[in-house]
């Protein structure tokens, strides 16, 4: 999956180079000078000197055209030798729009460049002149930058290897400017959604500090990431809720209760940045401990600095010691933290920390908040300016939901193509809701994996009750409902009630028979009928049989999902609705109440997500008429996968 883009266009000299490469080192990303892999197409046409396009093209199909994306020090090279200063000669700015106006040209190398987009791990600074309308229209931010002719010419001279005089550079400038904004293929032009900024009298820094403002404030830069980690029962998820400020991580007194790694935005005196709470680590794991302290270690890679927290009542034991050396080979900043100090004797006790060698012991107690204060000020003093990890972005958002073992986080992780949440023969092995992005079906969606719903919330306790408020919430958080059942099993009152919270949640929603390769045609009968009888009050909702174990027909979830969504959104003119209403209302009109025929007057649609509409009538409707409203509605006009909601208000005769 790539990363975060950044797109700064412009004429040439107006300090794109500059102030891409200045923001890509001072956030971490990589960096693509799009021009340069241009003048390489020209080094390699004069090289060998061919102008006929299709002579140019064959020559660049049989040359390896490189660029190094590292922004401290960016290279480009042809079949191995770094050409960065020859591309910089006058006899390629002579001849570079040109040949980087040829159709089959641009063709090559705007390939070449959505790779190097494609393969940024992270994030990507991407400068040209069609970045922003052509290469990358999807870019999360996009910059027009431009200056005055003289001063662009003047930054160029000082650029140039060869000393030519600031007259020269500025005709060549002009007369770049007029190929580049009038060829008929990707012209220099800026793109609607771009934010500009003219750079004639500003410094560099002040330029870069503007592009940081706006990343800013469009959440584009990454959060800080910090992975507690520790042995079980050490009291790291209590220190989480700790720090976050709220009782989001579940906590009981019972060793290895949390399972999955789980992310959590905190904020702290103005900084923003994710915590991810871990399963205990053990030294021998077996069963589903092994597959906790996978997620562990894998926490450790993903973070920027890690917290390891020690039960300082217990001290030091050598599964920590063995813990140490796998956090000195990760390389990863540690702040070492003895929790369930209570008081200063407790503190006195905790000093035999320092054996572990890691430096100075933080102490705190997590469950009482002392020391917690001064905890966040020396994590945030160490943390980085910008971290790997993404923040909210738009992606739509699917909760998985469905009884415990009925295959919700294999469907993810097989949608995933890698194991991003544990997975286990045991019943109920997830237990917080758990994020992850996620590429198919042509675009990238946010699925939330949430623990199985055992039973109603308050007939749980325990584990059981927290996990169940955690799943409502991610319902509640999502867009679209993913529902899962085990098409393998009899249907349940427990599945149905899952249907019912989506749909009073008001998502949009796609039923998923699970486990269909377990399904023969004796169950495909008894299922249908099971669904015929149980789920009459949904025949509304998309369907979709696949396997999460084999991954039998997981392509056909992507469609389902976007119907839902985009009949979610829908909205309805009020012209065609009432149009609609006179012909069905003429041709059936409401049964009479009372004695009196209610009178339809209008209707409108008062919202989406989903949508719901208004009939304004002289009498109150039977139920049964507003079920027959909404069951044309949607033959008339669509809205498979999510639920529509029909209101009646009364508008008296006298003022109808």
């Amino acid at each position: 999956m790539s990363g975060l883009v950044l797109a700064i266009d412009g004429p040439s000299g107006s300090g794109k180079s500059s102030t891409a490469k200045a923001i890509a080192l001072r956030a971490n990303w990589s960096y693509l000078d799009t021009g340069a892999l241009y003048r390489a197409a020209t080094y390699i046409a004069l090289a060998n000197n061919v102008e006929d396009e299709e002579e140019i093209i064959r020559y660049l199909e049989k040359s390896d055209i490189s660029f190094d994306t590292n922004p401290a020090e960016p290279k480009i090279s042809v079949d191995g030798s770094d050409i960065s200063e020859q591309i910089r000669f006058e006899r390629i700015n002579d001849r570079v729009s040109q040949i980087s106006a040829m159709v089959g040209v641009r063709k090559l190398l705007i390939d070449l460049q959505r790779k190097y987009i494609t393969d940024a791990p992270i994030g990507i600074v991407v400068e040209g002149r069609d970045i922003g309308t052509v290469v990358a229209p999807n870019a999360q931010l996009k910059i027009y930058l431009h200056a005055d002719i003289s001063e662009r010419a003047k930054r160029r001279e000082s650029e140039m290897a060869e000393n030519i005089g600031k007259e020269k550079v500025g005709q060549s400038l002009a007369n770049r400017d007029e190929i580049d904004s009038n060829r008929k293929i990707s012209p220099l032009t800026q793109a609607e959604d771009a934010a500009v900024i003219d750079s004639t009298r500003l410094s560099l820094d002040e330029v870069t500090d503007q592009i940081w403002k706006w990343l800013k404030q469009r959440n584009l830069l990454g959060l800080p990431t910090i992975a507690v980690i520790g042995r079980p029962n050490v009291g790291k998820s209590t220190l989480v809720n700790r720090m976050i400020g709220r009782r989001e991580a579940i906590v009981e007194d019972t060793p290895g209760v949390t399972r999955d790694r789980v992310k959590y935005e905190a904020e702290w005196n103005g900084r923003r940045f994710f915590l991810i709470d871990t399963g205990g680590w053990e030294v021998k794991p077996e069963g589903i401990s092994e597959k906790i302290t996978a997620g562990s270690e894998a926490a450790i890679t993903e973070a920027d600095l890690v917290m390891f927290v020690v039960d300082a009542q217990v001290g030091a034991l050598d599964e920590d010691q063995s813990l140490v050396d796998l956090l000195r080979k990760s390389g990863k900043k540690v702040i070492l933290v003895g929790n369930k100090i209570d008081n200063a004797e407790d503190e006195s006790d905790g000093y035999s920390l320092w054996n572990l060698g890691l430096g100075e012991p933080h102490f705190v107690s997590a469950l009482h908040g002392r020391g917690s204060g001064d905890l966040l000020d020396l994590l945030i003093s160490q943390l980085p300016e910008v971290g790997t990890a993404q923040v909210d972005d738009g992606y739509r958002r699917v909760a998985l939901v469905g009884r415990p073992n009925v295959g919700k986080s294999s469907l993810l992780n097989v949608l995933a193509g890698a194991p991003r949440v544990l997975v286990d023969d045991a019943e109920g092995t997830t237990r917080d809701a758990v994020d992850e992005l996620i590429d198919f079906g042509g675009a990238t969606w946010r699925f939330i994996d949430t623990a199985g719903i055992r039973r109603r919330a308050h007939q749980a306790s325990g584990t059981d009750y927290y996990a169940s408020l955690r799943t409502q919430i991610a319902l509640e958080r999502a867009e679209v409902a993913l529902v899962i059942f085990d098409a393998s099993n009899i249907l349940t009152e427990q599945d149905i009630r899952i249907v019912s919270m989506a749909d009073e949640a008001g998502k949009a929603l796609v039923i998923v028979m699970n486990k269909w390769d377990l399904v023969d045609e004796e169950r495909q009968l008894t299922l249908d009928k099971e669904i015929e009888r149980q789920l009459e009050r949904y025949p509304w909702a998309q369907r979709v049989n696949l396997s999460a174990k084999t991954g039998w027909h997981r392509d056909r979830l992507a469609p389902a999902l976007t119907t839902a969504l985009k009949n979610w959104e829908k909205r309805i003119p009020t012209a065609k609705l009432n149009s609609f209403l006179g012909e069905l209302v003429g041709g059936n009109p409401p049964p009479v109440r009372g004695g009196k025929q209610p009178k339809i007057k209008f209707a409108t649609q008062a919202g989406t997500c989903p949508p719901k509409f208004v009939v304004f009538a002289t009498e109150f409707l039977e139920t049964a008429y507003r079920r027959f409203i909404e069951r044309r509605l949607r033959e008339e006009f669509g809205f498979d996968g999510t639920p529509i909601e029909v209101a009646v208000k009364i508008k008296d005769r006298d003022n109808a």
